[in-house]
């Protein structure tokens, strides 16, 4: 059984390098995050838009330079924000994200990240030229789990998410009011949220095939299953050790469910040089049809 005091060491996600210049930024109440503005942007070009979430006790900037994600905003054209949590009343005083039961409102207050997150998204809107088709949600352990209340809570607005090492809520719900497209990254080693399943003190969250399957469901698909390409997204296993299994026919128009089980994966990977990419291409494969968008 795993504990609060156990998942508050190991939950932080280091930072690696430099991401380049923010050239603004945001205020949703909490104060200024650094906003990523590609260059060239064009306001009369609607540009995609991608929230990076850290992991427990980490920070958005630490998440954002592992990732590489704002490293390629020139490239793919994509605005990015990577806020930071609040801090824990009490403890570790770690940042963290109210994502659901399991992860990680260890001291049960009442901060409401869903809203601000949603409010950092509609001020991008306000100021900037943003395709609504292609809003985006990413995160890692916490930032996962995160990710999975952004997509179930505001369906709307979220085209897909990216949830490494996350997972989603356990309890049964009715299906949100429009699908999202979904990604579940997991390694088959991970110690501190169990592919398989697993709990945090009293509260369990489900395995990675559970969190993928959930989405299946909601999304209307069909529940076949397919095997795709093998993927290299750690760079410290041999070959290409990611296995791709996608749950995308019969769906809603909008919706799939898709997961990349990483072999021997740990909780934290050693980014390979094209993780960032494989997952920035991914996101903007999966955009909400027009149909859709409110």
């Amino acid at each position: 059984m795993n504990n609060p005091g156990r998942i508050a060491a190991v939950l932080a996600v280091a930072a690696v390098s430099v991401s380049p210049a923010m050239a603004q930024s945001l205020d949703a109440g909490r104060g200024p995050v650094p906003l990523t503005v590609p260059a060239g942007y064009d306001s009369t070009v609607p540009a995609p838009l991608i929230v990076v979430l850290h992991g427990y006790g980490g920070s958005g900037a630490g998440t954002d330079r592992a990732w590489g994600i704002s490293a390629l905003a020139d490239e793919y054209g994509f605005l990015t924000i990577a806020p930071d949590g609040e801090r824990e009343p009490q403890g570790r005083n770690s940042p963290y994200w109210n994502a659901s039961d399991a992860c990680c409102n260890f001291n049960g207050t009442d901060t409401d990240d869903s809203g601000y997150i949603r409010r950092i998204i509609d001020q991008i809107k306000s100021s900037y030229n943003v395709d609504a088709s292609r809003v985006y949600v990413i995160g890692h352990s916490n930032g996962g789990f995160m990710s999975y209340r952004m997509a179930y809570e505001h369906s709307d607005a979220v085209a897909a998410i990216a949830s490494l090492a996350g997972a989603n809520h356990l309890e049964d719900r009715d299906p949100p009011p429009y699908p999202v497209h979904v990604l579940q990254i997991h390694g088959t080693d991970d110690t501190t949220i169990a592919y398989r399943g697993g709990e945090i003190g009293e509260n369990r969250y489900p395995s990675a095939m559970g969190s993928v399957r959930r989405w299946a469901q909601y999304n209307g698909c069909d529940g076949a299953r397919t095997s795709r390409e093998m993927r290299d997204l750690d760079a410290s296993l041999p070959g290409h050790e990611t296995g791709v299994m996608k749950m995308n026919t019969g769906c809603r128009d909008g919706g799939s469910a898709e997961l990349w089980t990483v072999s021997d994966g740990a909780h934290s990977l050693v980014y390979s040089e094209t993780w960032g990419a494989q997952l920035v291409e991914w996101l903007l494969a999966h955009p909400k049809p027009g149909h859709l968008i409110q």
